[in-house]
């Protein structure tokens, strides 16, 4: 066999395992993947339910109720649509009415989101680049235009 031939051969093995552990690390990865939607994107096309994903805008004025049994219902808005939300959890000490939040979690039906966790923006000028994006589309950013 000549030099020219192995050289080929190895080449096509190197092609085919590194196509193996790609293909490998895609399926291992595939439960950890977690999508990011505007309320937008929901009204649009809704996530399967049970499907994890995670939600963004700001909570709605307004909308804050903290039931005696404990957690919190709220509703999270980009302007253009809404999404109800139950968290069973302690929220975040910045959770506030107006302000940017972002929760992970799976629609237990239509326009229901009920979250694992719940996140809000850490000072006055950060917000998640997915929430940014989608309130600037919607038109109700109020961010630096430099963000």
């Amino acid at each position: 066999m000549r030099a020219r031939t192995q050289r080929l051969i190895m080449v096509g093995v190197a092609t085919v395992v590194l196509a193996g552990a790609v293909t490998l690390a895609l399926v291992a990865l595939r439960d950890a993947i977690v999508l990011f939607y505007s309320p937008s994107e929901v009204a649009e096309s809704q996530p399967a339910i049970g499907e994890r994903v995670r939600i963004g805008g700001l909570v709605e004025e307004g909308s804050v109720q903290m039931p005696d049994a404990g957690g919190a219902r709220f509703t999270v808005t980009d302007g253009a649509a809404t999404i109800r939300v139950t968290f069973d959890g302690s929220l975040p000490d910045l959770f506030r009415e107006g302000q940017g939040v972002v929760a992970e979690g799976a629609f237990v039906e239509a326009g229901l989101f009920e979250a694992s966790t719940v996140l809000a923006k850490h000072d006055e000028t950060y917000m998640p680049p997915e929430v940014a994006e989608a309130l600037r589309e919607s038109g109700v950013w109020q961010g630096e235009t430099g963000e």
